[in-house]
């Protein structure tokens, strides 16, 4: 195609100053940062047919936060009328819904457009983004589609001729009823923890493949009296004092993670006597204790999960779905069970996210060929290669004890400066990542992480790629990377500019002719 022709159809695609994908918190987030900056030409490109991100898509029976209310919400959008110590997810998501009214995002959002592929433009400087209801243009695309938007399920021998129910935990089918049926739940991370207690008590059987045991710790929900929330609606520090509170604590634990690992033993004293509690039989106990040191997985949350796989009707197996033969579920080591569902509870894409593979830089490659090696970008925002490309939660910005809400907003602190200094530069202007700052970065993280219990506790966990490389945890507090983001150095980018016009043939000689 001509460049003529191209300019003409781009022409006439809508253009604007920033382009969000996802509607999760990190997209709103985005959003309503976008607004307090002054800058109202932008668009959210939602796949779905609603906001919320994660927790608009998981609605499996007990879902919720193992993360204080107060502390997994804005700051700029505090919320005094949390009604538990955990809420669910159906409370975080109205939450998520009323942040988006109350900014006024509705007019920015655009519901039921999935970003088919984003290609940078190095003439033009600027984004083409192909959605699934036509094709635009940005400045500047932020990628807030999260780690936890796209279920994986492990390709099982045999399952695509299961004659029974089938489903992902991040997909949970409502129109099926599990009443009186033998499942098997696969897997043991946070979702499926908060899955088993609330369908054992319907199903015939459950039937529990483990491939690892999860440390558990009691959680400590309750519901917020009537009284907390009027003085929170009249008194607004105390929310603001109740949340930093809990930041307070959550902060000061991060040493026994990042730099003391061997700190962590006495909690697992109180893991182990949580357990006990609840399972009396030793053969079960010895299947359900852990190997590693707490911490290295993720730690879960959880006064019912115990007393869940105690009940007579409650098998768990020590390893991992295998195979399925016709209606039988088998595992590695052999045991088999009849089921007539199968429900995965096994995690998402985190460190091979979808997104990267329609998100195409400045050489022609998409990240995910960028990122074969490992995910590695400038303070979890900018890749080398994709100019004016950042990512809210991109890698090394997740957290193992905390909120991710306050790694978000500090991503968004350094969103607002990368738009100021696109200002301060003037005209048509792009940053890109130097590739000597991300590795200098990345390095820095990675020497960092060395010494955390995340890469000594003795487990594989999903915050490892398929190199054995932590590229999902932050090895700090949350402090320190919100010293890390509030600014950016221009030191660490190149500024592109336009290419020069190009002289037309014979021009040159035309001008020196009429000198």
């Amino acid at each position: 195609m001509a460049d003529s022709e191209r300019r003409r159809q781009a022409a006439a695609h809508e253009h604007v100053r920033v382009a969000v994908i996802g509607s999760g918190f990190g997209g709103i987030g985005a959003a309503v940062r976008l607004r307090r900056e002054g800058v109202t030409d932008f668009l959210v490109l939602e796949r779905a047919g609603a906001v919320g991100g994660t927790w608009r898509d998981n609605s499996y029976p007990g879902c919720a936060c193992d993360v204080p209310s107060h502390l997994y919400s804005f700051s700029f959008a505090p919320n005094p009328d949390w009604p538990r110590a955990f809420s669910g997810q159906e409370h975080i998501r109205e939450y998520l819904e009323r942040v988006a009214d109350t900014f006024r995002l509705r007019p920015h959002i655009r519901l039921d457009t999935e970003v088919l592929r984003a290609s940078w433009d190095t003439e033009r400087l600027l984004w083409e983004l192909e959605t699934s209801r036509g094709t635009l243009t940005a400045d500047v695309v932020v990628s807030a589609t999260g780690p936890l938007s796209d279920p994986r399920t492990p390709d099982i021998p045999g399952l695509g001729s299961f004659p029974g129910k089938v489903f992902h935990s991040a997909r949970w089918d409502h129109g099926y009823d599990l009443r009186g049926k033998r499942v098997a739940m696969v897997g043991t991370g946070a979702s499926a923890i908060q899955i088993v207690p609330e369908i054992q008590r319907d199903v015939r059987r459950l039937t529990l493949f483990q491939r690892t045991p999860p440390w558990v710790l009691p959680r400590a929900d309750r519901a917020i009296t009537g009284v907390e929330r009027w003085l929170h609606r009249q008194l607004p520090f105390t929310t603001y004092a109740r949340r930093g509170l809990l930041w307070g604590i959550r902060e000061l634990q991060v040493q026994a993670f990042t730099k003391r690992p061997n700190e962590l033993g006495l909690v697992e004293s109180l893991a182990k006597r949580n357990m006990a509690r609840a399972i009396k039989d030793p053969a079960l106990r010895a299947k359900l204790t852990p190997t590693y040191r707490i911490g290295c997985k993720r730690i879960l949350l959880s006064n019912s999960y115990y007393p869940a796989l105690a009940q007579p009707h409650v098998d768990v197996v020590a390893s991992g779905l295998a195979e399925v033969r016709g209606s039988t579920a088998v595992a590695a080591d052999g045991t088999a069970a009849e089921v007539d569902a199968i429900i995965f509870g096994t995690g998402f894409h985190v460190t091979d996210m979808p997104i990267a593979d329609r998100v195409v830089g400045d050489d022609g490659r998409t990240l995910m060929e960028t990122w074969k090696d490992g995910m590695k970008s400038l303070r979890g925002a900018s890749a080398a290669g994709f100019p004016n490309f950042l990512t809210v939660i991109g890698p090394n910005t997740g957290l193992g004890n905390s909120s991710m809400i306050l790694m978000i907003e500090s991503q968004l602190n350094y969103l607002a400066d990368y738009l100021r200094q696109l200002d301060v530069l003037g005209g048509r202007a792009a940053l890109v990542a130097r590739p000597s700052a991300v590795n200098a970065w990345t390095r820095r993280v990675q020497d960092r992480m060395k010494r955390t219990v995340w890469n000594t506790g003795g487990c594989t966990s999903w915050y490892l790629d398929d190199h054995g490389v932590n590229t999902t945890i932050w090895p700090g507090t949350t402090t320190e990377f919100r010293a890390a983001t509030r600014r950016v150095d221009l030191n660490e980018y190149e500024v592109l500019r336009p290419p020069a016009p190009r002289t037309a043939p014979g021009s040159a000689r035309k001008a020196e002719a009429t000198a």
